[in-house]
């Protein structure tokens, strides 16, 4: 594949993206979720309201910016309006910039994978993988926050290997932008942190591997990939080619902490002054305050604080998605239920129902090829030493070792902080980990692609293939379409997910 074919495979995963992003987004005229929040939130800046926001308010000041657009241009207009943001708007009004984010979500993602690996199918896999996600999907259809934090993450990971591609002198404009893009993620939610986090991680682990690699007087080759069933006729290219990661111990402790701490700190603190202005009861550190004090009253991972907690040990299965909206009618000719309470059990002939649920098979394939990583890693770097029973990682580390260590030590980075929150979670939490698992799906069936062997490559397009049909069978509930009874209990495969 050449770089041509790869521009046009980007844009046609940004057209898909897009085209379900914005297909029918204005279908329920009400507040959807946590959209009673945030769509409200970022009317008020408009509107001069002061109010007390739970969150860094970068997300509600987009929000807004949708907003004010949409009042100058015809974008997001409809004859179907509310005024349960406090105005009269269009729920397209509040909607579109998020549609319009979350498109380039899956671009961002192939643009990060073919940094890091320099292989165009990977990058392109990796980009449909996530637009086949229906819980990415969901959380751009609507007001909500979430794709921000990953957009902003993505983009100071992005930003932050192009940096290391560049030469020293060039470097710092790039990392000016890294830092940037961190700090925004950081001012949208501060789990955004995380992202930062892995940054950090990734830069002491090579500062680490390169130190033991030091000891290595034997340049033995990995043995990985001439284990038989993922043997073929590129894993001479494989070993060789360097990755930009290995560029990460060229940036010193002093770059780190201006590029990556103090430039996100100034990009945070510079956030929140439109919100102060608006709000003057607390001042910097004082809404600090209080916004750590309201979540720590959100209470434990217990159905009785809120029907769809789920602890974070419960993300990676998917057995506790949670419903943003459900109503019944007698009739698909009925006009949609947005207004007024459900009809009474069981008489309901029709359901919509908008369910924040990962593609499952995408979501459990993506956890074994996260898992399978973590056991290529640990052979590459630890075999060669047991065997000599010295401590050493060997020279020549396959890039697959080298993209298997940057998508672990993300999707560690963004999932094991939560095992010390005790206040209520949610599956959208997993958001800004479970994006690293469709890298790692991704690059399990490029290398089944590329194998010798028949039995993997059509493991490969197996897997491809249930991913696709996967999405595409459980689409009425990420769209909320119409469905009977027993097409929305057909879809409903456990208990708790419903």
């Amino acid at each position: 594949m050449n770089k041509t074919w790869f521009r046009l495979g980007i844009i046609g995963i940004f057209i898909f993206s897009f085209s379900l992003r914005f297909w029918g987004l204005s279908r329920f005229n009400t507040l959807v979720f946590d959209e009673v929040y945030f769509a409200k939130f970022g009317n008020n800046y408009l509107t001069h309201t002061p109010f007390f926001n739970a969150h860094p308010p970068l997300s509600q000041y987009l929000i807004g910016l949708g907003i004010w657009i949409s009042h100058h241009i015809p974008i997001g207009r409809e004859t179907d309006v509310n005024s349960l943001t406090g105005s009269l708007l269009s729920p397209g009004s509040y909607r579109w910039l998020n549609a319009l984010t979350g498109s380039f979500i899956p671009v961002v993602v192939t643009l990060l994978t073919y940094q890091v690996s320099y292989r165009y199918r990977l990058a392109l896999l990796a980009g449909f993988f996530t637009a086949c996600d229906g819980l990415f999907l969901v959380e751009s259809r609507y007001a909500l926050s979430n794709i921000y934090i990953v957009i902003f993450g993505l983009l100071g990971q992005w930003l932050l290997l192009l940096a290391l591609q560049k030469q020293k002198q060039k470097r710092g404009f790039w990392l000016l932008l890294s830092g940037i893009s961190f700090g925004a993620c950081v001012g949208t939610k501060w789990n955004g942190l995380w992202f930062l986090g892995g940054a950090y991680s990734l830069w002491i682990a090579v500062w680490i591997i390169q130190y033991l690699q030091s000891f290595d007087s034997t340049s033995r080759t990995p043995l990985f990939p001439y284990l038989h069933f993922f043997q073929n006729s590129h894993n001479s290219q494989i070993i060789t080619r360097k990755t930009p990661l290995q560029n990460l111990t060229e940036i010193n402790i002093w770059q780190m902490f201006s590029y990556l701490g103090i430039i996100p700190a100034v990009v945070y603190s510079l956030i929140w002054i439109p919100h102060l202005q608006l709000d003057q009861r607390y001042g910097f550190i004082e809404v600090h305050k209080q916004i750590l004090q309201f979540h720590l009253q959100l209470g434990g991972n217990s159905p009785n604080i809120h029907p769809y907690c789920a602890a974070w040990y419960k993300w990676p299965l998917l057995t506790r998605p949670m419903a943003y909206y459900y109503q019944t009618a007698q009739s698909i000719h009925d006009p949609l239920p947005v207004f007024g309470p459900p009809l009474p059990d069981g008489t309901g002939k029709i359901i919509y129902d908008v369910h924040a649920m990962g593609n499952p098979f995408l979501w459990w394939f993506g956890l074994a090829a996260m898992i399978f990583l973590i056991g290529m890693v640990i052979i590459n770097m630890t075999i060669p030493g047991i065997e000599k029973k010295l401590v050493f990682i060997p020279k020549n580390l396959s890039i697959d070792t080298w993209i298997g260590l940057f998508l672990i030590i993300n999707y560690g980075a963004n999932l094991l902080p939560w095992v010390k929150v005790t206040r209520c979670t949610f599956i959208y939490h997993y958001m800004c980990a479970v994006i690293f698992t469709f890298i790692a799906i991704a690059w399990f069936v490029d290398q089944c692609l590329l194998s010798y062997y028949r039995t993997l490559r059509f493991l490969g397009v197996t897997i491809t293939f249930i991913i696709i049909a996967a999405f595409i069978f459980w689409i009425p509930i990420y769209l909320g379409l119409p469905l009977s009874p027993d097409d929305y209990r057909m879809r409903m495969w456990f208990n708790s997910w419903i």
